[in-house]
């Protein structure tokens, strides 16, 4: 989790001389608990059990709780795994500002005419961003011969080509179907509209402007993994949160992402009510970019909160560390929101 740029091959994102500050203020958490099944849970309970090695609360540019375990600290980068999603959804839209893109309902095929004549005929890039294809896909990360093991073996082939010989299952637009294989083709349509890598576009759009250390992306084939691991601070996961409650707009005043990108962004899509452009969607307006292991940035537009942890879970994905995920969430959301 913290190594995991050491080991594989990443492509350097460099902060700028400035960056979005953030002040702590320390609040009294000592009292916070929830339940679940009728169990008690502290916060403390809730760090060792989950093995978290950070969680981050910030409301505004306020940090309210900081914590590190594990031998994490404020200058060591983590895994994000599929927060990665949000971010390349996010710059997405920062080539719609750009010009680079007209609209996400313009095909991928225009960008990736190598899928001409394939499943993906027909397909737009909205659709893409909403899991929605309509191409079968098995996302399941205990068989090694599903589609994302086979995928992520690369198994002797470029990923186009992986994905390019995938059937379709439904019609575009119709059917939710989570998909990390085309979330990485999403970072190869970027590649293919901007001309430049993703993580030198990153670092022009976002991260030189508000982040304060610098960050890594992995690449295969030379290609940022659009559906996977960016490796950053924890504070500055919190700095992606707080960037999107800007609606994508420089402390200048420069607007870096479409007006209203993210009201869309979070819309609940026509395929599934849960899931936006690469944004899971939670009640009360929230929205959370999700890695496995435990990896979040939740964000509350309207009470301004943003929560991130950094995590290394016994198992990828589990409803039991889920549920205790969404408890603590939920408690530490209603704690500082009842201190106004």
């Amino acid at each position: 989790f913290r190594n995991f740029d050491a080991i594989y091959t990443t492509r350097p994102i460099d902060h700028g001389s400035e960056f979005f500050p953030l002040h702590p203020a320390a609040m009294d958490f000592s009292t916070l608990e929830y339940e679940i099944d009728g169990e008690t849970y502290t916060l403390d309970d809730h760090l060792e059990s989950l093995f978290v090695a950070g969680i981050l609360v910030a409301k505004g540019d306020q940090i309210l709780l900081e914590r590190y375990r594990l031998g994490h600290d404020e200058e060591s980068r983590w895994v994000s795994y599929s927060i990665a999603k949000s971010v390349t959804s996010m710059l997405i839209g920062a080539a719609i500002q750009d010009g680079y893109i007209e609209s996400v309902d313009e095909q991928v095929t225009a960008y990736l005419p190598r899928l001409k004549g394939t499943a993906y005929e027909g397909t737009t890039i909205r659709n893409l961003l909403q899991m929605a294809s309509g191409v079968g896909w098995n996302e399941d990360y205990t068989d090694a011969e599903s589609d994302v093991g086979m995928a992520g073996a690369a198994n002797g082939m470029v990923l186009v080509d992986y994905l390019a010989g995938l059937g379709r299952e439904a019609n575009p637009g119709l059917v939710f179907n989570y998909n990390t294989g085309e979330t990485n083709l999403v970072g190869s349509l970027l590649r293919a509209a901007i001309g430049n890598n993703a993580s030198s576009y990153l670092e022009a759009k976002i991260w030189q402007p508000f982040m304060e250390h610098p960050a890594t992306w992995s690449i295969t084939e030379n290609v940022e993994l659009g559906g996977c691991c960016i490796h950053a601070t924890l504070r500055d996961y919190a700095r992606i949160g707080l960037f999107t409650l800007s609606d994508g707009v420089h402390p200048n005043g420069t607007r870096i992402l479409p007006e209203d990108w993210m009201r869309d962004s979070t819309t609940p899509s026509g395929a599934y009510p849960g899931y936006g452009y690469l944004w899971w969607l939670r009640e009360g307006g929230a929205y959370a970019g999700i890695g496995i292991f435990g990896q979040l940035i939740w964000v509350h537009p309207k009470d301004q909160v943003v929560i991130v942890t950094h995590s290394a879970w016994p198992a990828a994905t589990g409803s039991e560390f889920s549920a205790q995920r969404w408890a603590l969430v939920d408690a530490l959301h209603a704690h500082v929101a009842g201190a106004d």
